[in-house]
């Protein structure tokens, strides 16, 4: 008898771990950011911005697809710099624009965002930054891990949304 009520009483105290974590427990989460920066707030400037980062998630949705850690993103995100700005300015070049992009991690204050259901205090963050040009207008921006904003698209009618946030998620519930 004393084996059962230990032996319950063990399975009891795993249940409540798991389905009420501590505080101490929860994961904290580390984001870096993606901010495509047009060269100015002109309707042109901001319209290529919208190619550029349209030609841009789509060419990292292979890369950031496979990424597991916040460091890890930093550094492939680092390593592929010339790979985003060579997309950037191929789109740049292809619409007639004379200036280049620049591609760099930077860590800066951004104020409080929301992206759908996901909201993200103001504070300081890492972040890919892309300038096009100047980098002086309003930017586009999103979450480069974990993997939010990057879809990839199994034809043109059904789209799957890379979602690290919600693996996250579901390897906690």
């Amino acid at each position: 008898m004393k084996y059962l009520v230990a032996i319950l009483s063990a399975v009891a105290v795993i249940t409540i771990l798991l389905c009420c974590p501590t505080a101490s427990s929860k994961t904290e989460v580390e984001y870096l950011r993606i901010h495509i920066r047009a060269n100015s707030n002109e309707f042109y400037d901001q319209n290529v911005k919208y190619a550029v980062k349209d030609a841009v998630v789509e060419a990292l949705i292979p890369i950031v697809s496979e990424i597991h850690t916040f460091e890890e993103a930093k550094a492939v995100i680092s390593e592929n710099f010339a790979f985003i700005e060579s997309v950037a300015n191929d789109v740049l070049e292809s619409k007639g624009f004379e200036y280049r992009s620049h591609a760099k991690i930077a860590r800066e204050y951004f104020p409080t965002r929301t992206y759908d259901d996901i909201t993200l205090e103001e504070g300081e963050y890492d972040a890919l930054i892309l300038e096009l040009g100047s980098g002086s207008g309003n930017n586009w921006w999103c979450i480069v891990f974990p993997a939010f904003c990057f879809t990839k698209s199994e034809n043109s009618e059904n789209i799957v949304y890379i979602s690290r946030i919600w693996e996250i998620i579901k390897s906690v519930i």
